[in-house]
């Protein structure tokens, strides 16, 4: 593990210990700038910083990053994130459905971001502050 970009990007080493830039599959995590956004990228730091990640590959996006789901000592970490409240379940562009029931529960027992009276998705921030969405 190299770094912590936020609570849905990280940058780590692989087998041939190049630098390679993950963005977690199927969610969506607070921008730094947003309310809870370093929360989120600590919440993602404290499961991966200085383990052995395994990433399952689902190609890469348009910006060359590899769209992948984490685990750590057999941890999901991609619904662990939206277990905690640290991320939403990115349903525009998630393949996993059963994201919705996680993000439901964590909604309900006000847990993570879902302590805030009104929490705003990452993806409507970046809308109203003219930022591109990732493509996942």
């Amino acid at each position: 593990m190299v770094g912590v970009n936020d609570g849905d990007t990280l940058t780590c080493l692989d087998e041939s210990n190049q630098q390679q830039k993950v963005r977690l599959a199927d969610i969506d995590a607070p921008e730094l700038s947003q309310d809870f956004g370093k929360v989120s990228r600590e919440a993602l730091a404290s499961m991966v910083f200085g383990k052995t990640v395994e990433v399952v590959d689902e190609g890469k996006d348009r910006y060359g990053r590899w769209i992948g789901h984490l685990s750590v000592n057999g941890i999901d970490v991609n619904r662990q994130m939206v277990a905690t409240g640290n991320a939403w379940h990115y349903a525009a562009y998630s393949h996993d459905d059963s994201l919705a029931a996680v993000q439901s529960q964590a909604q309900s027992q006000r847990i993570g971001l879902w302590a805030q009276p009104s929490p705003q998705p990452p993806w409507e921030y970046r809308a109203s502050a003219g930022k591109t969405p990732p493509s996942t």
